[in-house]
């Protein structure tokens, strides 16, 4: 697994999920947004990581006893055990909202090796414990039956569907109030540095707008626009 450049999280701190979403878009990729999620908690900037994945598969009685938790070929605990700091976990739960794929003792062991955040499709234990820990936590909502009632951890580090997204080990994994947006690899340099400048237009055509012009030739920006964009942004330059 692969740190993320300090520089690349920099500037993706300084963007939201619905840019990326359609930085995203510009280069055809329509299914980025993890569906259903909801974050436990209010966090005061994005959660950003690389993505270790977990997948579950459908439970089997006579594999998935009480013993399997403390099993040392369980994928779930060697990925809690050995995620690298800065990295998200993102679990295959295969949308089942009312089964927990964790829970508050393990997620202390995430906070513990400096995990960025968890995402699941599926429901979480302990709920208002984890919302305290300060872990960014993504998932259906509450869920008091433990994964074991129906999920197997079949292996880890492995393509993965989550919400409906394909998710790749070593992804991009973006979270903030709204939505949680997979980004591949390969574009997220291109895209973090497109993100803070399409930050900066999308705060010059706010007061466009809100000064009374219409929006057919603010949003999307004609060449007039772009020209008075073009003066605001270096007068703002010189006035630092």
């Amino acid at each position: 697994m692969t740190a993320l450049d300090p520089s690349v999280y920099a500037k993706l701190l300084q963007t939201n999920s619905a840019s990326l979403s359609s930085l995203l878009l510009k280069r055809g990729l329509r299914n980025t947004a993890v569906r259903g999620v909801r974050p436990l908690a209010a966090a005061e900037k994005p959660m950003i990581g690389p993505a270790v994945t977990v997948r579950y598969i459908p439970a089997r009685e006579d594999i998935d006893g009480s013993t399997y938790s403390s099993d040392p070929s369980n994928q779930q605990r060697k990925a809690i055990d050995t995620i690298a700091e800065g990295h998200v976990l993102v679990f295959d739960c295969r949308s089942i909202a009312e089964i927990a794929g964790i829970g508050a003792v393990l997620a202390r062991r995430l906070v513990y090796r400096g995990c960025a955040g968890l995402v699941l499709d599926g429901g979480v234990r302990d709920t208002a414990d984890i919302a305290q820990l300060g872990l960014p936590t993504y998932c259906l909502g509450p869920a008091a039956p433990a994964n074991l009632v129906a999920h197997h951890a079949s292996d880890m580090n492995q393509p993965i569907a989550c919400g409906g997204v394909a998710v790749y080990p070593d992804d991009i994994v973006f979270g903030d109030s709204e939505a949680v947006i997979i980004i591949p690899r390969e574009y997220v340099g291109e895209i973090a540095d497109e993100a803070v400048a399409m930050e900066e237009q999308e705060e010059f055509l706010k007061l466009e707008i809100e000064s009374g012009k219409p929006t057919l030739g603010v949003y999307p920006p004609n060449k007039e626009t772009l020209e008075r964009f073009e003066a605001w942004r270096k007068a703002r330059v010189q006035a630092v």
